[in-house]
């Protein structure tokens, strides 16, 4: 399961200067790594590539992590990890010549023009990642809290897609029953979510 993203807002970061504190890293690796990587494949990078930049990555924030937090106009955290993902893909592309990263045989020129394009909106696909990592976590936490008939009126409706009715039918409870299964685990996930972001 995943840390509590509670601790990665504050404590966890403070802990990351210290290259010894093996729990604080694994922490951190375990929150934004498939971040980072689903995000450099969603650009087109190869999985290899892409695990590529996630070391390379979380290289930078060892090296840099002691200066950012002392820096008094720092910003967000998210923010400065995108600056810094970013700039690794760039790196990484560019020390790639014309070898072919991308899964679809563009040349790395091309992929390089993409990752600096303003329409690429990579803060903004950035953003989705970072927000489907929080309710995968939320998810866990709040799954762990209700009764499975709950959970999976929730998740077979919310998240599959199926017609209330037939999760109805499929767990054998009334179509009152789902919806408020539906609109129980929705308001935990919701305070669970709302409680992380307080931290941000």
């Amino acid at each position: 399961m995943l840390p509590s993203p509670l601790e990665t807002r504050a404590s966890l970061i403070l802990r990351l200067p210290d290259a010894a504190d093996v729990v604080a890293w694994d922490e951190a690796v375990a929150i934004y790594a498939p971040l980072i990587r689903r995000l450099a494949v969603a650009q087109g990078m190869q999985p290899a590539d892409a695990d590529d930049l996630v070391q390379e990555v979380f290289s930078a924030i060892a090296r840099s992590v002691s200066d950012w937090l002392e820096r008094p106009d720092r910003g967000g955290f998210r923010t400065w990890l995108l600056a810094i993902a970013r700039n690794a893909a760039l790196n990484l592309l560019t020390r790639r010549g014309t070898r072919s990263l991308a899964a679809g045989g563009d040349d790395a020129a091309g992929m390089l023009a993409d990752v600096e394009s303003p329409a690429a909106d990579i803060s903004g696909q950035f953003d989705l990642e970072y927000r489907r990592e929080v309710f995968r976590w939320a998810a866990a936490q709040v799954r762990d809290q209700v009764a499975e008939a709950t959970w999976s009126a929730f998740w077979m409706t919310h998240v599959e897609g199926e017609t209330v009715a037939d999760v109805a039918k499929r767990l054998r409870v009334t179509v009152g029953t789902v919806y408020v299964s539906r609109s129980r685990v929705m308001n935990r996930l919701q305070e669970v979510v709302k409680q992380y972001e307080v931290t941000k």
